[in-house]
């Protein structure tokens, strides 16, 4: 089988892994934070920072903190809505922290938005990408309903080239995964495995 390559130099993001999303004792999203379970995404996305980290390449992690006023969230979609109901994950709580085996080490990039429901809209990313020369993405977290959907297809209308590993996602249950995945994710990105990436970055190259 022919060796995956990665186009230009490589960016990990690894969004929205926060304790009130993915922990199933705390999340809102019983149905993503038992999928992040099941599948063992975790210790996947750690391997894979650390192999960034290892090869000088960056780690962006984007979770949501919103306010604790929620003044700038509009109730204009239904996970919008619950928010402003529920008023979790704001600045401070436990829920808005990071899953343990995820926080930030120095050297990483932390690009926080307290609204919005995906990285790549109205945050300092694309501009900060721009600037380091950033040619592709590597998207990891979740969930796949929604935030690997919306940053994969903002991402390639920007220009940039999108790998998503798969078995670093997640959905609200393995049928949606497996429609969006094949249906959807592969018309905008690169399906590969964390192996693939791991084996395709600069690092593991013969020679």
């Amino acid at each position: 089988m022919e060796k995956m390559m990665l186009i230009g130099k490589t960016a990990l993001i690894v969004n929205e892994m926060q304790t009130g999303v993915v922990d199933p004792a705390h999340s809102s999203y019983q149905g993503v934070a038992n999928q992040v379970v099941e599948r063992r995404i975790v210790p996947k996305i750690v391997r894979l920072a650390e192999a960034f980290r290892a090869a000088g390449l960056p780690v962006f992690h984007a979770p949501v903190i919103h306010r604790p006023d929620m003044r700038d969230i509009k109730p204009n979609s239904l996970i919008n809505a619950l928010t402003l109901k529920k008023r979790t994950m704001t600045e401070g709580s436990e829920e808005a922290g990071y899953v343990k085996a995820l926080h930030p080490v120095e050297g990483d990039f932390e690009i926080v938005r307290t609204s919005g429901l995906i990285v790549m809209c109205a945050t300092q990313l694309d501009a900060l990408l721009r600037r380091m020369e950033i040619e592709t993405i590597v998207l990891t977290g979740v969930s796949t309903n929604v935030a690997m959907a919306g940053n994969a297809i903002v991402s390639s209308e920007l220009g940039y080239h999108v790998v998503i590993p798969e078995d670093c996602i997640a959905g609200s249950d393995p049928d949606t995964h497996k429609i969006l995945v094949e249906n959807q994710l592969r018309m905008v990105a690169r399906i590969v495995s964390s192996n693939d990436v791991l084996a395709a970055l600069p690092m593991n190259e013969p020679g």
